[in-house]
């Protein structure tokens, strides 16, 4: 699109991007069942310098309420516990040798209607992310249009298409909202 070309595919590919994304969020909230990706943000400070947890310890998920972090270098346990407790997720690992188990605590309704707030803030980034794409196309049309590259009707119905492309992804992403609130709201 930077060329000033219209293609229909490349939009629908920047959408669905915005639809990965969202995801990705997603998969950070707590819903108060256990999941390897809720340690995906933690940085452990190893070997000075700030390394993702999968670059210095296995995470696995042994049960629904807890997570087991099995770290490679018995030197690192320490900084992975530190790294843990500091991410702000509000978990508080319990080091067994070079394994670290976290148990997650169930979720209080005053936390529960946090998480929603969140992902709904997430949901409202990607629906912006996707109707900036749109007008991205839609400026393309226009002035391809208006250099005469294309007719009126054309522009109006490639137009139309990248309107449907946005209603759909839209509406995917609150449908996805819709069931992360209930999956943060189950009990």
């Amino acid at each position: 699109m930077s060329d000033g070309t219209f293609d229909l595919a490349d939009i629908e590919k920047r959408m669905k991007g915005a639809i990965a994304s969202l995801k990705s969020d997603f998969s950070g909230l707590r819903t108060g069942r256990a999941s390897a990706s809720l340690l995906d943000p933690v940085n452990v400070m190893a070997y000075g310098s700030p390394m993702p947890l999968s670059q210095v310890a296995t995470v696995s998920v042994p049960e629904p309420r807890s997570i087991t972090v099995s770290v490679w270098d018995q030197s690192q346990v320490a900084a992975v516990e530190k790294a843990i407790r500091e991410s702000g997720l509000g978990l508080n690992p319990n080091v067994e040798g070079a394994t670290l188990r976290i148990n997650i605590p169930e979720l209080n309704e005053e936390r529960r209607a946090e998480l929603t707030k969140v992902a709904a803030k997430y949901a409202e980034q990607a629906r912006v992310a996707v109707r900036n794409v749109r007008r991205d196309g839609m400026d393309v049309l226009k002035k391809q249009e208006k250099d005469g590259d294309i007719g009126q009707d054309e522009q109006h119905s490639q137009g139309a298409k990248v309107d449907d492309l946005t209603k759909k992804f839209v509406d995917e992403i609150d449908s996805t909202l819709s069931t992360k609130e209930a999956e943060i709201m189950q009990v």
